[in-house]
């Protein structure tokens, strides 16, 4: 009997505590959607669509043909990266299955269409993460500039009303982990 309280206050307690972050996650989210109500998003849709998924391919191509010296390896971790993110980004989409904020929360549009219905985790965040880790460790010198972009991706994802902030430090988490993984086995 003592052993069955115990469990259900490990439950209750863990149930609390993600009831207390999912609450502070979607206050922040309210509070970073709020800068893009009635303004002109058009700079961040831009940005968003930077991350997604052109550009990275146009940048291994490029570095592959004209950077001699990491080019094809940026290209070849690159490749072997996304191919290892993506199925474990759909995996983790239809294992959460979290609505988007713009589908679950009231009054709220978003300004941009979702290529899915799913938030968790944000795929453009992952994939900006992934490749801002291979160009700074391939090229040290554009390191903060990467990760820099990779940020404002995933800032932009929250501020267009498609993930909560959760979202983007999820898609954060798995783009960097992929990526170093696969550093360690190509770089």
């Amino acid at each position: 009997m003592l052993l069955n309280c115990s469990i259900i206050n490990r439950k209750g307690a863990r149930l609390m505590l993600l009831k207390s972050l999912t609450k502070y996650d979607t206050n922040l989210f309210y509070r970073l959607y709020s800068l893009t109500v009635k303004r002109d998003c058009r700079s961040i849709i831009w940005l968003s669509k930077t991350g997604d998924g052109y550009l990275y391919l146009v940048i291994g191509a490029l570095l592959w043909a004209f950077e001699p010296e990491h080019g094809e390896l940026f290209l070849y971790t690159a490749l072997m990266a996304y191919a290892l993110e993506l199925p474990i980004y759909v995996l983790l989409k239809k294992m959460f299955k979290r609505p988007r904020p713009c589908d679950f929360l009231l009054d709220l549009t978003a300004h941009v269409t979702p290529s899915d219905k799913f938030s968790l985790p944000s795929g453009h965040t992952a994939a900006a993460c992934l490749m801002a880790s291979i160009v700074a460790h391939y090229y040290p010198p554009f390191a903060v500039l990467a990760y820099s972009w990779a940020a404002l991706i995933g800032l932009s994802r929250v501020l267009l009303g498609v993930h909560y902030p959760s979202d983007v430090v999820a898609g954060m988490l798995l783009g960097i982990t992929i990526a170093s993984l696969s550093i360690s086995i190509l770089g």
